[in-house]
């Protein structure tokens, strides 16, 4: 099963999430298929979600993927629609 999900990266205590489609049998910094975005939290509120690719997010969608919660709410929260 593939789901949407976030990948920890950046430095200590200045984390950087990319938005992946990986495997849910992967590890969370793992292999995965394709990036899909980035989520820095640290941000101000307008550059808080960097390139999110929204019809390849939809393709995965369509094809089966499942949207974990955390990057559901995160979509939820910044009105991007699926």
């Amino acid at each position: 099963m593939v789901k949407i999900r976030m990948a920890r990266g950046g430095r200590k205590r200045a984390p950087i999430y990319t938005i992946v489609a990986a495997d849910a049998r992967s590890p969370r910094d793992g292999r995965f298929l394709e990036r899909l975005g980035q989520y820095n939290p640290k941000a101000s509120d307008d550059k808080v979600l960097i390139d999110v690719k929204t019809e390849a997010i939809s393709k995965w969608i369509k094809d089966g993927a499942q949207l974990t919660d955390t990057v559901r709410s995160l979509f939820k929260k910044h009105n991007i629609n699926l």
